[in-house]
């Protein structure tokens, strides 16, 4: 068991041995599928790419440094106007070759999975003509579109659930992929790396919780308040963060402000440890992320 009140001086990755990219069941359960919309078609079909090419994110990189303000929000007007280096990039993560993907550490499969879901939410909203005010109302964009990623066909919700979140533990990738909504945690202006992994997971966790749309701790009202992300994933925290006595809240809530402890200061850690406060979990706006003119 890992030390319950300090953050582990190593990432927290776990391999399993089964190889990530091998077909993943999904169930989904349509109803009228002959009414079904059509996806809008994206241009990143017509973009060639060299499979035999090493991967890069230069690409990607120019992306989110052009359209990424410092706040995490996106200009998608004139990412969907000058589109062409996001769909080369989205071409080139359906490019990769699956052996060219097995052969790569657990790091570098971390990152390009990440920077894979993120491009594709990008790509995913921008397809929209005029842009939808929230990514929920894109019939079917976590669980019908597919995405090429290593010459394989995914969803988002494969790639986070059953790759990423099934294959690694690593609960830090929850501040990390973007569901382009308000509430969610900051998109990046750098894409994810191999080398720089742990410190911008790190990075991404204390912008999360130093936010009011992360975490909220109101002493004089005996209250603490967590994103919903936190609700909705926290079965990922219990494997390296579970606590046997203080926090507060199930065994699963416990886990998660052990592990929020982490990245706050020392009198508010001690707070959450003597765990006599009331844990709410904060309302999600959906509202999509973008630059406001």
């Amino acid at each position: 068991m890992p030390c319950l009140y300090h953050k582990p001086k190593s990432m927290l990755i776990t391999f399993r041995r089964n190889s990530v990219l091998a077909f993943i069941p999904a169930i989904l359960i349509l109803t009228g599928c002959s009414a079904t919309p059509p996806f809008a078609q994206s241009p990143s079909s017509e973009v060639q790419v060299d499979s035999e090419q090493s991967f890069s994110n230069d690409s990607y990189a120019d992306v989110l440094k052009t359209y990424v303000d410092e706040n995490g929000l996106v200009e998608y007007s004139g990412l969907q106007a000058n589109r062409q280096l996001l769909d080369e990039f989205v071409a080139a993560i359906g490019a990769v070759s699956p052996s060219t993907y097995e052969s790569w550490s657990d790091a570098e499969k971390i990152a390009f999975l990440i920077n894979a879901y993120n491009a594709f939410t990008l790509q995913a909203i921008i397809d929209q003509a005029p842009l939808k005010g929230s990514i929920r109302d894109i019939f079917g964009v976590w669980n019908i579109r597919q995405f090429t990623i290593a010459q394989n066909r995914r969803t988002l919700d494969n790639i986070e659930h059953g790759i990423l979140r099934k294959d690694f533990n690593e609960p830090r990738i929850h501040m990390a992929l973007v569901c382009a909504a308000i509430s969610c945690p900051n998109l990046r202006n750098e894409p994810y790396t191999a080398a720089q992994l742990d410190r911008q997971l790190d990075d991404q966790v204390q912008q999360f919780l130093t936010s009011p749309k992360g975490l909220q701790i109101d002493r004089s009202n005996n209250r603490v308040a967590v994103s919903s992300i936190f609700k909705w994933f926290g079965e990922d925290w219990q494997k390296s963060y579970r606590v046997t006595s203080g926090f507060n809240g199930s065994d699963t809530e416990k886990a998660v402000l052990n592990f929020i402890g982490n990245y706050v200061g020392e009198d508010d850690r001690n707070y959450l440890i003597q765990g006599t406060y009331q844990l709410n979990y904060l309302d999600y706006d959906w509202s999509l992320n973008k630059q406001i003119n």
